[in-house]
């Protein structure tokens, strides 16, 4: 008898496809960067930018990727306010350490994401498309993930103070990492994987949503 496939099946993520050489280059809108260094400071605009094999390092401001195509892109030590990823097209992306402000990826297509050891303080995935994701060691004050269609998605020693999955659809999305204090909509956790303890504080959540009167 064959075997089912185990559930949640695990994000695809590689590491970014680097070249062993670099050169350096200067940010700007509509940039087309190709195995490129680059340092991003102040208040940079990249909107509609093309990214390619490119390693990124931000001390900035805010930084707008509103548009761009980010490919095989690792992104490290990042500190800024903002960064604007709306409607971006994002394919092996890698950001590792560092402090954002708030990390917009609304309405953005997303296929191989990493992101480590960052402390964010609002994640907006808001109409995203979201396919092989990995969130891990993360801390997210506030997550909102309204109307988003997320696939293969685990979070792993994460912790977010609030998550707003109102409308989210979900397929392989493991919850069991991410210590969250409090669900905005539970009815749409269909297609996730919770640990039973998760689902125990819950439960208040589940009855009120199926109408369900709790006492004593």
């Amino acid at each position: 008898m064959a075997r089912s496939p185990e559930t949640p099946v695990a994000p695809r993520v590689s590491p970014p496809d680097l070249p062993d050489h670099l050169d350096a280059a200067v940010a700007a809108r509509n940039a087309d960067l190709i195995a490129a260094r680059v340092e991003l400071a102040g208040d940079a605009d990249l909107a509609y930018a093309s990214l390619e094999q490119c390693v990124v390092t931000v001390d900035a401001d805010t930084v707008d990727l509103t548009g761009a195509t980010l490919l095989d892109v690792d992104l490290t030590g990042i500190r800024a306010s903002s960064v604007k990823l709306r409607g971006a097209g994002i394919r092996r992306l890698r950001v590792t350490g560092g402090r954002i402000g708030t990390l917009d990826l609304s309405t953005t297509r997303v296929s191989e994401l990493e992101l480590r050891d960052l402390r964010i303080d609002y994640l907006n995935l808001g109409a995203a498309r979201v396919e092989d994701v990995d969130v891990i060691g993360c801390r997210i004050r506030a997550l909102d993930m309204p109307q988003a269609e997320l696939t293969r998605v685990r979070f792993t020693d994460s912790a977010s103070d609030e998550v707003d999955t109102r409308g989210m659809r979900a397929s392989d999305v493991d919850l069991r990492g991410l210590d969250a204090l409090a669900f905005l909509d539970a009815n749409s956790l269909r297609g996730t994987t919770l640990t039973s303890f998760q689902v125990q504080q819950l439960a208040p959540v589940f009855a009120a949503g199926l109408g369900i009167h709790v006492t004593g």
